[in-house]
């Protein structure tokens, strides 16, 4: 009679299967797992899917407290909690009416926000976002303010620089007002214009105190030349200014050799100078006090008698330098 040890072995794999099988069958039913993350939406307020605003629009003077709403739409299966917070410079300015707000399943919330435009505002536009967070994503409404006053375009150039073939200069917004620069550029030389570029749009939006440091460039500058460069700027509103540099240009090589005739051209000049004081107290010197002189008679004269002159008052003459 065989052992019984290979038929053992063989009841081990119908075990396990039939275990493998129970534990199948009380598992949770693989439906829950297909609500997946929640689906849902949040954008402005009034309208359809079709014609909903692209962003939250609000318009008023400093101090004014403005209203609108943020919608949030669940059309998922299970609640969903969503958290709200302003983000940007217009979003530190609203509060909503709740910051966390639950909206059960297949339902629609429409959240109040208010937007206080603080007092010190200036007039012009700004920016920011409405932030809706929940169900691990996250979404963004634009929101926009302007504030109504009067507006003030003023725009300044400043710090302009010239080096070799590059022009910098800054670009500062004095007003309250969203600028479009327009450069213009001239430059002048000793034998005329060199650069005239006209006024033309820059690349970039300057927004209410904002400054900007940029280069033009200037590939074809000269290699030898005294040069005066005017920038000319200016913005919608009536914003303009005017600004300039001044450069030399000078070859390297030539410069040094230059510099070296200028400078013994100098020695020269200096030389030739000092030379000439020489001379100058080198001369002739009066020869010195002999004593007093002795005159002779004069002779008869048929007129009255001509008094001589006495040499003492020749002397200080001769030391003076006079000339005989």
């Amino acid at each position: 009679m065989s052992p019984p040890t290979p038929r053992r072995r063989r009841a081990l794999p119908v075990l396990t299967a039939a275990l493998a099988a129970l534990l199948c069958g009380l598992a949770p039913p693989a439906a829950a797992a297909d609500d997946g993350p929640p689906d849902w939406t949040a954008r402005p307020a009034g309208g359809t899917d079709r014609d909903a605003r692209p962003y939250v629009y609000l318009e008023g003077t400093p101090g004014t407290v403005l209203q609108d709403r943020l919608t949030v739409t669940n059309s998922g299966r299970v609640p969903l909690t969503v958290r709200l917070r302003g983000d940007g410079r217009a979003g530190d300015w609203i509060r909503f009416a709740e910051d966390t707000v639950t909206v059960p399943a297949r339902t629609r919330a429409d959240v109040p926000l208010a937007l206080t435009v603080p007092h010190d505002a200036v007039p012009g536009d700004t920016s920011g976002e409405a932030v809706a967070t929940g169900g691990g994503e996250e979404i963004r409404v634009p929101v926009r303010v302007r504030t109504v006053g009067p507006t003030l375009a003023a725009l300044g150039v400043e710090d302009v620089e010239v080096s070799g073939g590059t022009i910098r200069y800054a670009l500062v917004n004095r007003g309250n007002a969203m600028l479009r620069p327009r450069l213009a550029v001239r430059a002048e030389g000793v034998f005329g214009t060199l650069l005239d570029r006209p006024e033309r749009p820059l690349p970039l939006e300057l927004a209410p105190g904002r400054r900007v440091e940029r280069t033009e460039p200037w590939p074809d500058a000269p290699a030898l030349d005294a040069v005066t460069v005017r920038l000319r700027v200016t913005a919608s509103g009536g914003a303009r200014d005017e600004a300039e540099a001044s450069a030399t240009y000078v070859p390297v090589v030539p410069a040094v050799g230059g510099g070296l005739l200028v400078l013994g051209g100098l020695a020269a000049l200096a030389s030739g100078a000092y030379r000439r004081r020489r001379t100058g107290r080198a001369g002739p010197q009066p020869p010195p006090d002999a004593g007093p002189a002795v005159q002779s008679e004069p002779p008869e004269q048929a007129g009255p008698p001509v008094k001589a002159q006495l040499p003492v008052a020749t002397e200080p003459l001769l030391k003076a330098g006079a000339k005989t």
